[in-house]
C-alpha cells in the first residue's frame, strides 16, 4: 500500500515491539525519536527561509497564525502560548487555531480535522501582512488545507510544516518545510516521531523569529515576563550575567525600570537614563541594537566635544595675536 503517506506505513524496525522487554521497547522508541530530530534538522534550509520571510512580515506589523488538528494542532497551541512568557511578545503575535476550538483540545471526539470550511473560516482573520503556518503530518488534513487556501486568498504568506514529502497541501504553501520522519514506531501514531519533529520545528521556528526580532540578548531571555518568584529571580540573574554588575545593583536597576528587563539592561550597559533607554529601545528594537545606538551617539558627542575644544584652542592664539597686533 505504497499510496499511504510515510507516517501511515508499517515500520520494519518495530514489528515485534510487543514481544520485547521494557528497556528494549524504550530503546526502539527513543531511537525512532532520534531519527525524527535528524529529519527536522534536514529541513533547516526551508525553515530558515520561513524564519526570514516571517521576520520581514512581523517587522511590518504582521502576525503569525498556526493552523492544526490532532497531535499537530496541540503542539502548535503549546508553542504559541509560550511566546509571551518567554519573550514578552504581545499575546496576539502568535495565534494557534485548533480544529474544533478550545474544547476539542482535551476532547478528541470533537476534533474537526475533516472540516475544510472551518479551516477557511478560521483563516478569515489573517491579512496580507500575516503568516499562516499549516501543521499536518500527513499533509492532507482538510482543516489545514482549508486554512491555507483561505490565508493564501487573503494574501498571507503560507507555510506548510509536514512529515510527508508528497503532501497534497504543498501546492497551497509558499514555503514547504518537510521533516521526512518515515513510518512511526506504532503504525499511524503521529504523536510519536511526527510529533517530535513537529515540536522541534515549531520551537526552532518561533525562537529564531524572536531572536531576529531582538527579543534576546545573546542566549539570554531578556524579554521574559517575571510573573512569579522563580522568574523574578531569573530576571535578576540574567541581568548579572549580561552586565557583570552585582545582584543588588541589577535588582535596583530592574526596580527602577518597573520590571522591564531590556530597559534595565540598557541602562546597566550604557549608564544612560531610563528615558534614554526607553527611547533607544523604541527606535532600535532589541537590547544589542539600542546599546549600539547609544554608544554610537556617545562617540559622536565625544568627537563633537573634541572638535569644539580644538576650535577653542585655535581661537585662543588668534585672540592673542590680535592683541599683540593692536
Amino acid at each position: 500500500m505504497t499510496h499511504l503517506p510515510p507516517t501511515e506505513r508499517r515500520n520494519p524496525r518495530t514489528g515485534d515491539i510487543d514481544t520485547l522487554e521494557s528497556a528494549d521497547v524504550l530503546r526502539l522508541l527513543l531511537e525512532e525519536d532520534a531519527r525524527a530530530v535528524e529529519a527536522a534538522r534536514a529541513a533547516t534550509g526551508q525553515l530558515a527561509r520561513a524564519v526570514d520571510e516571517t521576520h520581514l512580515r512581523l517587522a511590518r506589523g504582521g502576525r503569525v497564525h498556526y493552523f492544526g488538528a490532532g497531535a499537530s494542532g496541540r503542539l502548535a497551541v503549546l508553542d504559541a502560548t509560550e511566546i509571551t512568557p518567554t519573550f514578552g511578545a504581545p499575546s496576539e503575535l502568535f495565534t494557534a487555531h485548533f480544529a474544533g476550538g478550545p474544547k476539542a483540545l482535551t476532547d478528541s471526539s470533537i476534533d474537526r480535522e475533516d472540516a475544510g470550511a472551518l479551516g477557511a473560516a478560521d483563516a478569515g482573520g489573517a491579512g496580507a501582512a500575516d503568516v499562516a503556518v499549516g501543521i499536518t503530518a500527513s499533509g492532507s488534513t482538510a482543516y489545514v488545507v482549508g486554512a491555507l487556501r483561505g490565508a493564501r486568498a487573503a494574501g498571507a504568506l503560507t507555510v506548510l510544516v509536514t512529515c510527508n514529502p508528497d503532501a497534497p497541501a504543498r501546492d497551497l504553501a509558499d514555503i514547504v518545510v518537510v521533516a521526512d520522519t518515515g513510518p512511526e514506531a506504532l503504525t499511524g501514531s503521529t504523536r510519536l516521531k511526527a510529533g517530535t519533529a513537529t515540536k522541534v520545528i515549531l520551537n526552532a521556528f518561533s525562537t529564531a523569529v524572536m531572536i531576529k526580532a531582538g527579543r534576546t540578548y545573546g542566549n539570554l531571555m531578556v524579554g521574559l515576563v517575571a510573573t512569579n518568584a522563580k522568574l523574578a529571580e531569573r530576571a535578576v540573574g540574567l541581568l548579572v550575567e549580561a552586565s557583570g554588575a552585582d545582584a543588588q545593583t541589577c535588582g535596583a536597576a530592574l526596580e527602577q525600570a518597573s520590571g522591564n528587563i531590556p530597559e534595565a539592561l540598557v541602562r546597566l550597559l550604557t549608564g544612560c537614563s531610563g528615558e534614554q533607554a526607553r527611547a533607544a529601545l523604541r527606535e532600535h528594537p532589541g537590547v544589542r541594537a539600542a546599546v549600539a545606538a547609544l554608544d554610537g551617539q556617545a562617540a559622536l558627542n565625544g568627537q563633537a566635544a573634541t572638535l569644539n575644544g580644538q576650535a577653542a584652542t585655535l581661537d585662543g592664539p588668534g585672540a592673542t595675536l590680535d592683541g599683540q597686533a593692536g
